[in-house]
């Protein structure tokens, strides 16, 4: 009887404990001994057409997907996880992996159940680096369960898009905020001197039926704080529903989130789901020329541009991050499948933390993780505060990131010119397994420090074999 060249040894061992059968019971479905299934199962042996046929014909499984290179996932992932820094000195060769595979299925199943486990330990020590001390952890953290309420989302609410979209073109068609303010709920807009409004940027006054707001903010920020207070004022129940959908455990997050929402909304009705996405498209994601068009901020259209996951009307999903010259991550919103979503941007090879010294000029890089994944990066300063002489201003670093092969998408993106080389960064040091890093500020999870009394290292650490 002919045999098959590919060896199918992992898919049917997977099988079979999908099936939740014994090899005995599989030995006896096929007319085949216990040891031939075993043998099989190793890749010791290869299957023949008729105990193909026998498979499909006992498991009803799709012939095709039978006779496809079963190896090549387990491969790949072999492969990929090889290419951990961790393992940088063990000199694997992808041949080497390839024979691993072919002929130890089973242990390379446990290896990589055993480098996943060692990825989410990693993962849970920096989140009890992270975690404030004696509040039992990351939940504990409004800021954090937010974060998590919203990345879980992808920062995309349509329902809320619909509604904000139909209320932007009755404020247009009423001929704009003041006037729709005045017509709809009879409250007047007024600005007022910073020292008149106290410490405040907007009032809502129900009882002299005013809208304050303080006169030094920027056209865009008080659009801003305007179509915020209409979503709290229209759009209060369907704030709540949403957030009530996220099952936050302190009145903190709680609160938290029902802002989030409502900046959600206001950026929604400053820059409408479906104009937005053509000006993107046509612009190819030209950040500042897009904030230009719906007189907006910088700050205020990168963070649009993570929200555009509406089913059917998807656009390149971004990762948005803030910080301030210090490092310290004041905004972090999440649609694309960036790792720093969970820990922060501490690498200081990242652009973000450098752009301080170009004040309001764009910085591109390309990214690659200790795992190869590569990332595309746009990263600005942006301001806040200001608007009169003597008044504090604010500077802080925003970044968009998405995954490499959208670059091309991008005005950003150069096609005429070979892309630069990508710039080796980590997650934190303490997960970034790179040994010749000169950047590094403490040493990672699970590796032991070179001593240095022969021999000092050209990097701020020295690590044992």
């Amino acid at each position: 009887m002919e045999k098959l060249g590919n060896y199918i040894g992992p898919r049917l061992r997977r099988l079979r404990k999908d099936l939740g059968i014994t090899q005995a019971k599989m030995a006896e479905d096929l007319a085949i001994s216990p040891s031939y299934i075993a043998l099989i199962e190793r890749n010791q042996r290869p299957v023949t057409a008729e105990v193909l046929l026998r498979l499909v014909k006992a498991y009803k499984i799709d012939l095709a997907a039978a006779l496809e290179d079963s190896g090549q996932e387990l491969t790949e992932r072999l492969r990929a996880a090889m290419r951990d820094p961790i393992f940088a000195e063990s000199d694997v060769s992808p041949l080497e992996v390839a024979d691993v595979l072919s002929s130890f299925p089973g242990f390379t199943e446990a290896m990589l159940r055993l480098y996943t486990a060692y990825k989410e330990a990693q993962f849970a020590l920096a989140d009890q680096r992270q975690a404030t001390p004696g509040t039992g952890g990351e939940t504990a953290d409004p800021v954090a369960a937010v974060r998590g309420f919203l990345a879980a989302r992808r920062n995309c609410f349509p329902p809320l898009d619909a509604a904000a979209e139909k209320l932007a073109a009755t404020i247009v068609e009423a001929g704009g905020y003041p006037i729709y303010f005045k017509q709809r709920h009879g409250l007047t807009v007024r600005k007022l001197p910073a020292e008149v409004m106290t410490g405040s940027l907007r009032r809502l006054d129900w009882h002299r039926r005013e809208v304050l707001l303080d006169d030094s903010l920027d056209t865009a920020s008080q659009n801003f704080q305007l179509a915020q207070q209409l979503a709290y004022i229209e759009f209060g129940d369907e704030i709540l529903k949403t957030v009530g959908e996220g099952n936050l455990k302190t009145d903190s997050a709680a609160r938290l989130a029902h802002r989030a929402i409502a900046a959600y909304c206001a950026g929604a009705i400053i820059m409408p789901y479906t104009a937005f996405t053509k000006v993107v498209d046509s612009r190819k994601y030209d950040v500042e020329a897009i904030a230009r068009h719906f007189g907006a901020s910088f700050e205020q259209t990168a963070h649009r541009l993570t929200t555009l996951q509406k089913p059917g009307q998807e656009r390149v999903p971004f990762f948005f991050i803030r910080v301030d010259a210090a490092g310290n991550v004041s905004k972090r919103l999440d649609s694309g499948n960036f790792p720093f979503a969970r820990h922060g941007g501490g690498c200081p090879l990242w652009s973000l933390h450098q752009v301080f010294a170009t004040p309001r000029t764009i910085s591109t890089q390309l990214l690659e993780l200790p795992d190869g994944q590569r990332f595309f990066s746009i990263a600005r300063t942006v301001s806040s505060g200001g608007g009169g002489y003597g008044l504090p201003t604010v500077t802080r670093a925003v970044a968009l990131v998405c995954e490499a092969h959208y670059a091309e998408r991008m005005v950003y993106f150069n096609q005429q010119v070979a892309p630069p080389a990508p710039t080796p960064i980590g997650i934190s040091c303490r997960l970034c397994q790179r040994t010749d890093c000169r950047s590094r500020s403490e040493p990672p999870i699970g590796r032991q420090l070179l001593p240095d009394n022969y021999r000092r290292t050209d990097t701020p650490f020295g690590f044992a074999d």
